[in-house]
């Protein structure tokens, strides 16, 4: 799917998010890459507080139908519990709780740890810390554009 895709975009920027994953998915990333002539130029990484994660995993609530997210403190429905579009009911996943999360975040560490290094010893990854998207976007907007003006 990749692969197909990097045909197509041949010469121009792009970006994925939230891939590859594992160390395999990267070097074989790296390897469509090469084949195609387009070597990997940045990779971006969030540092935000686990914390703050926490808080916005626990207090999230889905309407499923839609896909659309809340969150009760930065981006709450108009009426609680409630889809502001369908009138429908909201949802609270089981598992956004502080011990799921736990568990999820030390899976994602276990995943993650080896990439960033992967791509630091590559001279590709730049990291962007921040609690909001208000505080990182800038950092990484005047990152792009220096790296890609």
């Amino acid at each position: 799917l990749i692969r197909n895709e990097l045909d197509t975009i041949e010469g121009t920027n792009w970006l994925l998010d939230g891939f590859p994953r594992t160390i395999t998915q990267a070097r074989s990333l790296d390897a469509m890459l090469a084949a195609t002539n387009q070597p990997l130029n940045a990779v971006v990484n969030l540092v935000v507080p686990e914390s703050v994660i926490l808080q916005r995993v626990v207090e999230r609530y889905v309407h499923v139908p839609s896909g659309r997210v809340y969150n009760l403190s930065y981006n709450p429905p108009r009426i609680a519990g409630i889809d502001d579009v369908t009138g429908e009911p909201l949802e609270h996943r089981p598992d956004d709780n502080p011990e799921s999360f736990r568990r999820r975040l030390e899976q994602y560490h276990g995943l993650t740890e080896p990439l960033l290094q992967y791509y630091r010893s590559a001279g590709v990854l730049a990291s962007f810390a921040g609690e909001t998207s208000d505080i990182i976007f800038p950092q990484i907007h005047s990152y792009l554009d220096e790296r890609f003006d």
